[in-house]
């Protein structure tokens, strides 16, 4: 669904609109249409989202704004089991072998084009442990083509998974993983179930807390859980047009293959 700027039709900055708590509605109770991924994902039911929720995935590159969060996992968990493949995806910051409690946390939403003309949102994700700093780094556009959104892992973009949207009963969003499928120069292939990770991930709004819960874990049919984090964190939004996109939260290489 495409229509005129959230933030220009409300003729508000982006701060006034996180400082109202994500309240953005007209006046007189008009509708608003919005541009983002999520909402051509989840189309009527994007209105059901907590309207802090709303906010944080509501944007488009059109608004110039970028959402940025700060906060605290407060635990990570792996499976030994899964060391091997861990380590691997480390090294395009897709996951990581480490766990931990009360461990630092930032994320990092921004909206922009791609070179392909397709509306994209980053999740760079940020750990700070005691001996380093880990990143779980993800590229989202909509695709057309197969009707759903599709999350880029990684640093370059080789592997790419349906996601399933939906709103949670809790006024959160829900993210599931599905087809998972790698790209790298002529070599193309869709991985069988029994080598995926299935993601499962809840955001929702803590008015109690006034903070962002979040709840993530990766299983796979075999092994179980092998990669997990739940914690917390507050989030605004922030002016940043195509010139203030940081050039280390965009992908090295970028696949036109969806």
């Amino acid at each position: 669904m495409r229509g005129k700027s959230i933030y220009a039709e409300l003729d508000i900055e982006p701060d006034a609109a996180a400082r109202e708590g994500g309240r953005l509605s007209k006046q007189k109770g008009e509708p608003i249409r919005m541009s983002s991924i999520y909402e051509q994902a989840l189309g009527a039911d994007f209105h059901k989202l907590h309207p802090r929720i709303r906010e944080r995935f509501g944007f488009g590159s059109g608004d110039r704004v970028a959402s940025v969060g700060h906060g605290v996992m407060e635990h990570i968990r792996f499976s030994k089991l899964a060391m091997l493949p861990l380590y691997a995806g480390a090294t395009r910051n897709i996951m990581f072998p480490q766990g931990g409690r009360n461990i630092p946390f930032t994320i990092e939403n921004f909206a922009y084009v791609d070179r392909f003309g397709r509306e994209t949102v980053t999740w760079i994700r940020s750990f700070k442990f005691p001996n380093a700093i880990r990143r779980f780094d993800a590229t989202m556009i909509y695709s057309r083509e197969r009707d759903r959104i599709v999350d880029y892992l990684g640093t370059k973009q080789h592997l790419a998974v349906d996601l399933e949207i939906s709103a949670a009963s809790n006024g959160g969003i829900r993210i599931r993983s599905g087809e998972q499928r790698f790209y790298e120069g002529l070599l193309q292939f869709r991985f069988p179930a029994s080598l995926t990770g299935i993601a499962d991930v809840c955001e929702w709004y803590d008015d109690r807390a006034d903070r962002y819960r979040i709840t993530v874990e990766v299983s796979n049919p075999l092994l179980g859980t092998v990669f997990e984090y739940e914690g917390s964190f507050q989030a605004r939004l922030v002016d940043a047009g195509p010139e203030f996109i940081p050039l280390d939260v965009r992908p090295l290489r970028e696949e036109r293959r969806e």
